[in-house]
């Protein structure tokens, strides 16, 4: 249903049970899946391709150019995932040269005033809230949540399940499963409530929170530490993923805190 006074480029790919309210304007090259709900000021640009089932509250800004003085107008995109709900004023911008593609994945909420910078890739269930910003190639893993007012360096790395106290500002990457929050950002245990309301269990929990005594709080440095948790540890997914994610780390993992409190 697309209301009069709103644009759509004849170009534009738009299912028919997509809801466009007024004001909004709909450049060419863009896909919008079924089920989805543009409401009023919302803009939306070339190189778009929005899922189904979404809702795209007023004056969100969608697959504008970059803000990257190294973008010379290369042809790029941005993908938004099924059933995630953009909010109001929120922006994402489209890739660069970089990757091409900025994404964000499905069953996603990203809350009001949020910015999502180009080549940034965010997973599925994440929760980006209100006035967090995104410098570009950030990497979002699944699950993950940022409180509000969060500011993330270029390149940094957020794993799967973390959860990022509101008003953080994240130079290092942030490894799988934790939370992290003080200022300068440090690990403030696993997040062992999450885990739980996924269906983590207990056992499982508690491995994962043995690796990260190992990491953050034996005193050895991080390559003696992963080397100790890989002879200690019995393999797992969670194990091998935790390694994996601070081998590859090409920033540095965030510091552990020297005045820890009990885990969560």
């Amino acid at each position: 249903m697309k209301q009069p006074l709103a644009y759509v480029h004849p170009d534009a790919q738009i299912a028919d049970n997509v809801v466009i309210e007024p004001f909004v304007t709909i450049d060419k090259n863009v896909v919008i899946e079924e089920g989805t709900r543009i409401g009023s000021n919302v803009t939306i640009l070339e190189g778009a391709h929005i899922g189904k089932n979404c809702k795209i509250f007023p004056g969100a800004v969608i697959a504008a150019v970059p803000q990257d003085l190294k973008f010379k107008g290369e042809k790029s995109l941005v993908r938004i995932g099924d059933n995630t709900t953009i909010r109001e004023c929120a922006t994402i911008n489209r890739g660069t040269a970089a990757k091409g593609i900025t994404e964000v994945g499905n069953n996603c909420l990203i809350m009001a005033y949020a910015h999502i910078a180009h080549d940034c890739s965010v997973g599925n269930n994440c929760i980006i809230t209100n006035a967090c910003q995104l410098a570009g190639e950030v990497v979002v893993e699944d699950y993950a949540i940022l409180g509000g007012m969060t500011a993330v360096h270029q390149f940094c790395h957020i794993g799967r399940h973390a959860m990022i106290q509101g008003g953080s500002l994240i130079g290092k990457d942030v490894p799988p499963y934790v939370k992290a929050g003080r200022l300068p950002l440090a690990y403030a245990g696993v997040n062992s409530i999450g885990l739980r309301r996924r269906g983590f269990e207990n056992d499982k929990i508690n491995e994962i929170q043995d690796i990260y005594r190992i990491l953050y709080q034996s005193k050895l440095n991080v390559s003696d530490a992963i080397s100790r948790i890989e002879a200690e540890m019995p393999a797992s997914r969670e194990r091998d993923e935790i390694i994996l994610f601070v081998r590859n780390s090409k920033r540095g993992i965030m510091k552990g805190y020297l005045g820890q409190t009990k885990e969560a």
